[in-house]
C-alpha cells in the first residue's frame, strides 16, 4: 500500500479478527490495536452473561477507537472491531475520515466452530445469532473490503493484503 491507511479489520464474532489483525498489521509494518480492549467493564460483562450490547453501550466503544485511529492518521495503524452497521462505521469515519475496512466473512457454521473452540472469550457462541442479524456489510459507497474466512491465518491476511492493495490502484 502507497499510504499507511488505519485499517478496521471487522466481522462477526468468531470471524478471527484477533487472529488476523495483528497478522495484518505485521506485513503492512503498522501498530495494532485490540478493538476488545476499548469497551467499558460493563460492555464486558453484559456480553459475558450472553446479553447483546445496545447501540448506546457501543458508544463509548466506538469513539475509543474512533480516537485512536484518528491518533494514527497519516501513520497506519490496524485495529479489530466487529462494527456491524453502517451506523457504527460512519461513526468511526467521522472521527477518522481515512479509515478503511477489511470485513471478514464466511460460513456462520464455519465460524461458529471457531468460536466453540476459543478458550477464555468472554464473547459466548449464544451471541452469534444477534450478531449476523444485526451485521450490515459494507456498501458500495465505504472504503474497504470482504475477505473470506475460509483457510489458514496465513492465507486470510494474504487475501486481505492483496485486497486492500487492489484499493490503492
Amino acid at each position: 500500500m502507497s499510504t499507511p491507511h488505519v485499517v478496521v479489520v471487522m466481522g462477526v464474532a468468531g470471524t478471527g479478527k484477533t487472529t488476523i489483525g495483528p497478522l495484518l498489521a505485521e506485513r503492512l509494518g503498522v501498530p495494532y490495536a485490540e478493538g476488545d480492549d476499548f469497551h467499558p467493564e460493563a460492555n464486558i460483562a453484559k456480553m459475558s452473561a450472553g446479553t447483546p450490547l445496545t447501540d448506546e453501550d457501543r458508544g463509548p466503544w466506538l469513539d475509543a477507537i474512533g480516537a485512536w485511529a484518528h491518533g494514527r492518521a497519516g501513520l497506519g495503524g490496524v485495529v479489530s472491531s466487529s462494527a456491524l452497521k453502517r451506523a457504527y462505521r460512519d461513526r468511526l469515519r467521522a472521527a477518522a475520515p481515512g479509515i478503511v475496512f477489511v470485513h471478514l466473512s464466511g460460513d456462520r457454521a464455519l465460524i461458529e466452530d471457531r468460536m466453540a473452540q476459543r478458550k477464555g472469550h468472554f464473547m459466548p457462541t449464544a451471541l452469534l445469532d444477534s450478531q449476523f442479524a444485526t451485521l450490515q456489510p459494507l456498501q458500495a459507497d465505504e472504503a474497504g473490503t470482504a475477505v473470506d474466512v475460509a483457510g489458514s491465518p496465513g492465507e486470510i491476511t494474504d487475501r486481505a493484503v492483496e485486497a486492500l492493495r487492489a484499493l490503492d490502484r
